[in-house]
């Protein structure tokens, strides 16, 4: 028996049957990934949409707790004025309380030395007076 080679026509035909082979079986995938093409889609839009509101929720936090801060640190540079201003004002009162217990006690130091001169003065004058009693 002799093998008998396809013509150049039945080369051609079975050619175009393949190829059409192929096409119809590429067209059953497609179709088939059509169908889970929307879905996909429809997932990839959720996930994107739920990480654009997490970002947009941790922006908003970090603006909150941006706010919050610098609330707080505008409440603590005002309570440090406040007790700067106490401070200070402690400090005024110590230092006339201080200014006060000085001069009172140099006035009681004046008084007590004025009283020592005095009874100097009056001793000297009894001495004096004796003396001149005697010569008399």
């Amino acid at each position: 028996m002799k093998s008998r080679e396809p013509t150049l026509n039945e080369r051609m035909a079975m050619a175009a049957k393949a190829k059409q082979a192929q096409l119809e079986k590429a067209r059953a995938i497609a179709s088939a990934n059509k169908e889970g093409l929307a879905e996909r889609q429809a997932e990839r839009l959720a996930t994107a949409a739920a990480r654009d509101a997490r970002l947009a929720e941790r922006k908003l936090a970090k603006e909150q707790e941006l706010a919050e801060r610098t609330a707080r640190e505008a409440a603590d540079a005002e309570a440090r004025k406040i007790a700067d201003a106490e401070r200070e004002i402690r400090e005024k009162a110590l230092a006339a309380e201080r200014a006060a217990a000085f001069e009172a006690e140099r006035t009681e130091r004046l008084a007590r030395d004025a009283a020592k001169e005095i009874e100097r003065k009056a001793a000297r004058d009894a001495r004096y007076a004796a003396r001149k009693a005697r010569k008399g």
